[in-house]
């Protein structure tokens, strides 16, 4: 269904309702008589005497596929009237400034009326500009094509106090049956989580699926790409379905999961209580079952699990692939002490690689450690917590116990000096004696653990 509202000079806006030959009603009354009729099963005569409106006016509604303002007939014997269509042209060059026009039709086309009349006809040109760059255009898309997801808040009454809880939704853009989950928080492992018990819930999931901006999906855009959460990213070429994002500040786009989110909190939670999170949890599950699957929706007009029959088999099948979690890899930044934790858990990598960053991969068990696409370790996967894995060829080896053992002995005396210290004697002595004489060896004060090499012979001295 494309709704498309396009306003000439003239229009009334939808705020405006004449009473003339044919009575209009404004856009959200018109909305207001389609949900009475074809949501809640509201008689005619009903709708009629709640809103008070003629039942005419009423059939006239059921029977317009979509709402159009009213349109007033132009006058032509107006000043004005012989320059409409260089204004039509021309005004959207010059921004719907009425002020510009003023000038260049009074300077140029010889116009004699007032700055006011061209001011009264611009303002609706400018009005439905606005109008179609803010029209929210609701379209189509096929079975299996694209799912819409958003996070909405609600507070839940719980028996020992109300909670603020966080409801996941992803709605299939085809059948509009919807997955709804409610969690503590929005983090990215219970988005994730979410998506996964989703896709486990319709047996599949579509090729695409539509996002607002949350930073658990993207960082922004530069240049006109999208920055993706490498996390998701990954995320979503593990399960195989493409992710797009809302333009910047236009989250309406993704109305189907809008509307998801209001049927929650308007049909759901009214009127309840739980006991705990478990209760809401299975009175959840009942309600999508017995109620939202089973409903007439308001734009189909069908039940969303009478279509999902239809799309059930163009869904990309799940149930074969393990969890995310499980198969993902991991990116780590190896400590100082060579050492990388996964799980609370600690495995050792080579120690050439501390500061580096490495990917650990899950397979069967074991954990493989990979370096800038090379392999670099592997472990069996510890069950435990807090554990520590340690293979001795991941150390530096001798050269880090050398260096750890200089660093733990205790600092010795620097050594005394080397220098031989001599006795001295008075020369008279030698002349006394006189005769061939062998002198004894100098005493030598050898500081302790110094070598022998430094004892020093007798020399033959003459008389």
């Amino acid at each position: 269904m494309l709704i498309e509202i396009e306003l000439e000079a003239g229009t009334i806006g939808p705020e405006v309702t004449p009473s003339r030959e044919v009575p209009m009603v404004r856009q959200e009354r018109w909305e207001e008589i389609r949900r009475l009729a074809f949501d809640e099963r509201v008689a005619i005569a009903e709708i009629a005497r709640r809103l008070e409106l003629d039942r005419k006016t009423v059939r006239r509604c059921l029977r317009d596929s979509a709402w159009a303002a009213y349109h007033r007939p132009l006058r032509m014997d107006t000043v004005l009237a012989p320059h409409l269509d260089y204004l039509r042209e021309r005004a959207p060059r010059v921004g719907y400034s009425a002020q510009i026009l003023f000038q260049e039709v009074r300077q140029q086309h010889a116009y004699c009326g007032s700055y006011d009349t061209v001011k009264l006809f611009v303002r609706p040109l400018r009005v439905a500009a606005l109008s179609t760059e803010r029209t929210i255009r609701r379209f189509e898309t096929p079975p299996g094509q694209q799912s819409q997801i958003d996070w909405g808040t609600a507070t839940v009454p719980f028996r020992a106090r109300s909670q603020v809880v966080h409801v996941f939704v992803l709605t299939l853009g085809f059948s509009r049956r919807s997955f709804y989950r409610c969690f503590p928080n929005e983090t990215l492992p219970q988005f994730l989580d979410a998506h996964e018990q989703a896709f486990a819930y319709f047996g599949g999931h579509t090729r695409e699926h539509l996002y607002d901006r949350p930073r658990a999906v993207c960082q922004g855009s530069v240049g006109g790409r999208i920055l993706w959460n490498p996390t998701f990213r990954a995320f979503a070429d593990y399960w195989s379905f493409e992710p797009r994002v809302c333009q910047a500040y236009r989250a309406q786009t993704k109305g189907k999961v809008e509307s998801g989110v209001k049927y929650f909190k308007g049909n759901f939670l009214p009127g309840r209580e739980f006991v705990d999170a478990v209760h809401l949890d299975e009175a959840l599950r009942e309600w999508m079952a017995t109620v939202a699957d089973v409903r007439i929706h308001g734009t189909t007009h069908e039940r969303p699990c009478d279509r999902f029959l239809r799309e059930a088999s163009t869904l990309i099948p799940t149930s074969s692939q393990p969890s995310f979690r499980l198969e993902a890899p991991l990116h780590r930044i190896v400590a100082d002490d060579w050492l990388v934790s996964v799980d609370t858990n600690r495995y050792s990598v080579p120690f050439t690689l501390v500061g580096q960053p490495v990917e650990i991969q899950r397979r069967a068990g074991r954990l493989h450690i990979r370096h800038r696409g090379t392999f670099v370790a592997e472990h069996a996967e510890l069950t435990s917590r807090h554990q520590v894995r340690i293979l001795p060829e991941h150390g530096p080896g001798a050269v880090a116990r050398t260096a750890r053992s200089r660093r733990s002995s205790p600092l010795t005396p620097p050594a005394r000096s080397l220098a031989p210290i001599v006795e001295s004697r008075d020369l008279a002595l030698y002349e006394a004696l006189g005769g061939d004489i062998a002198i004894a060896a100098p005493l030598v004060d050898v500081a302790p653990g110094a070598s022998t090499a430094l004892a020093f012979c007798a020399e033959e001295v003459p008389a």
